[in-house]
């Protein structure tokens, strides 16, 4: 009972920040993202054994802390309950860059083991149910189960069974889409983003108002990405990533996960746009200081020259839509 599969992460664009429920990971607004190709990605293989007394995790090499083993096994115990087994599971997990550094390591992670889990177990599991699977070890994972463009819904239900993520787009829909990653800083970050969030959610005066706007920024999204309105769609990128800063920025204590490397690559994007008389790039943060800026092909490397100039970014990886999970040999 082994299986082996790698999933990649996902960047959003309407990003979720706030729970209504911590324990299902039900998010209080539905966000969308773009799930990038393997240049960066999690590889996940997991075995159902008689012969393990206890769930183990290893995690880039290492033994998993009580924290990292307990969301991994809120999944394995969802997935053993559906495919009504009791066999306890030995994880092993690798990332091909920086993890827990805002670029979103915890849903290609969570991703790979609903999918490896899931096909270990003998479950043949639709796309709704791994996306439910990978939502209880990571809310952002919900999303990277699936390839292309994607919405993940919020719900209402108190049991989370009509929270899950759908496909807007496929991949194949706008190959010329860029993401191009500025590394500033790899380390993990000082605060996760679970516990931000719950900083956020109740002290901030500004996020109220946050999710009063934000179901009509989502459909301005998926308009401006079936369409493929570059414009729009990178105006929509920036303001959603400010905001999310700002309302931030807004907690008590507040929370800060841009440096002055994120701040400096801000102002080069947006007199980038100025040279060229219209919008062609646009950044987004999740959290932590790297940089994830979306553009297209024909654009590529200007951005990567520019951004590569600025001192204290180590290094930029370039991504394309991606095709969602797929299992390994």
């Amino acid at each position: 009972m082994q299986a082996c599969w790698q999933a990649t992460p996902n960047i959003a664009v309407i990003k979720y920040w706030g729970k209504r429920d911590d324990r299902l990971n039900l998010p209080t607004n539905s966000s969308i993202s773009v799930t990038m190709d393997d240049s960066l990605k999690t590889v996940t293989t997991v075995r159902f054994g008689k012969d393990l007394l206890e769930d183990r995790l290893i995690l880039n090499g290492k033994e998993a802390n009580p924290e990292e083993l307990g969301r991994a096994v809120r999944v394995l115990d969802a997935v053993r309950k559906a495919a009504k087994i009791k066999y306890k599971a030995e994880v092993i997990s690798e990332n091909n860059f920086p993890t827990a550094a805002g670029i979103a390591s915890s849903a290609s992670g969570f991703a790979a083991l609903a999918c490896a889990a899931a096909d270990a177990a003998g479950l043949d599991a639709t796309t709704k149910q791994l996306s439910i699977f990978a939502r209880l070890g990571s809310g952002s994972a919900a999303r990277s189960v699936i390839g292309g463009f994607v919405e993940w819904k919020a719900g209402k239900k108190k049991d989370g069974s009509d929270s899950y993520a759908v496909q807007i787009a496929p991949a194949s829909h706008w190959p010329s889409l860029r993401n191009i990653v500025a590394i500033v800083n790899p380390e993990k970050k000082e605060i996760g983003s679970a516990k931000a969030m719950q900083i956020t959610a109740k002290t901030s005066p500004l996020y109220p108002a946050r999710l009063k706007m934000l179901p009509k920024a989502a459909e301005m999204m998926k308009d401006a990405i079936r369409r493929k309105d570059l414009e729009k769609f990178l105006e929509l990128t920036m303001r959603e990533s400010s905001n999310l800063h700002a309302v931030m920025l807004d907690s008590f204590p507040p929370i800060i996960y841009l440096n002055d490397i994120s701040r400096r690559i801000m102002r080069q994007v947006h007199e980038f746009n100025l040279q060229k008389g219209k919008i062609c790039a646009g950044y987004t943060f999740d959290a932590g200081p790297n940089a994830h800026i979306y553009t297209e092909e024909k654009y590529q490397k200007e951005i990567e020259a520019i951004i590569s100039e600025i001192p204290g970014v180590l290094k930029t990886i370039v991504c394309r839509p991606g095709d969602g999970p797929k299992k390994l040999s």
